[in-house]
């Protein structure tokens, strides 16, 4: 990981502490207030999902230390070393920089709700086999200690058909270790077992993993709002149960969308400035806050409950 000098350091903590982020964004009253921190990448002009974090980073104004060594790393550092970890693993919809221009990734959002360190090493465009694929998973594992936790959320870029063309992130349709096979002669496999085999991994490294639902597409763009949970839910529930104790499941998919039924479609369509999968900051805000709502509401059986700053009822959502 990269080194930062310790007046960067200090510099980066005074920050964190002193500008915590407000979950309460998106309250049925409309009554939205801006950010006064500009989150990392939100001014960013990126050229393409895959140089989303690194254009993100060169372009963040350097109004602050703190925020450029934020946006350079893809870091943010609220704890010492010997804390535990948050490692977070994922696509555009949580990664800094989102999907390009006017859009975040929730995970950007997620460090001013706990006490300890997050990584966010999420990266557009990847699915599960992808992200496998590319030893992204790997570098993870690789880093990992004991009691760390990591946080696996997959789903919008593994859909589609292996044929006639393998775009090289479509899994293979399944909920078991079934295979398939490309025109080019590449063996596929399922989410569920690329998932599984990084977990298990984790696991045996001592680490926690959270296995996170997709965040649905803009489920109000019809007017009415509405959703079904895609088969990735269910997918990565079986994850869990093929891992064990030291694997838990947060929902996040549906606590999104149930969040998005109480704020109504006008408000929700302000959320996807460019498409219907990419967030604005202030919803990837909202989306963040409804994933720790998700752990505050598994309570202490979630190894995440215990670094989570805010009470439960202060964060929008209801338990599910």
């Amino acid at each position: 990981m990269k080194t930062t000098s310790g007046l960067f350091l200090a510099t980066l903590a005074a920050s964190v502490s002193a500008v915590p982020f407000n979950h309460a964004y998106g309250k049925a009253n409309g009554e939205h207030v801006r950010p006064t921190w500009s989150p990392p990448g939100a001014s960013s002009a990126a050229a393409s999902e895959d140089t989303a974090s690194s254009t993100s980073a060169s372009t963040v104004a350097a109004t602050s230390v703190a925020s450029s060594i934020v946006a350079s790393s893809a870091v943010v550092l609220a704890a010492s070393a010997a804390s535990p970890t948050v490692y977070m693993c994922g696509d555009s919809t949580m990664a800094l920089g989102g999907g390009g221009t006017g859009t975040q990734g929730w995970g950007v959002y997620l460090p001013y709700s706990l006490t300890i360190p997050v990584v966010n090493d999420a990266k557009a465009g990847r699915s599960a086999r992808s992200y496998t694929d590319e030893n992204r998973f790997g570098a993870v594992i690789d880093t990992i200690k004991s009691g760390d936790i990591v946080i696996i959320e997959f789903g919008h870029n593994d859909g589609g058909s292996l044929t006639p063309t393998d775009n090289g992130r479509s899994d293979c349709v399944g909920a078991g270790n079934e295979t398939c096979t490309t025109d080019a002669g590449v063996i596929v496999q399922t989410y569920p077992t690329y998932l599984t085999n990084a977990t298990e991994l984790m696991t045996a490294k001592g680490a926690h993993v959270i296995i996170s639902s997709p965040t649905p597409d803009n489920t109000c763009e019809t007017g009415t709002c509405s959703y079904t949970s895609p088969r990735f839910t269910g997918y990565g529930k079986i994850v869990v149960e093929n891992v064990g104790s030291m694997a838990s499941f947060i929902d996040h998919g549906t606590y999104l969308a149930n969040q998005y039924a109480v704020l109504g479609a006008t408000t929700v369509d302000t959320y996807y400035p460019n498409d219907h999968t990419h967030t604005s900051p202030i919803a990837a805000d909202l989306v963040a806050g409804v994933f720790v709502k998700g752990v505050l509401c598994a309570g202490s059986s979630n190894p995440l409950y215990s670094y989570i700053k805010n009470s439960t009822d202060s964060v929008v959502g209801t338990c599910i």
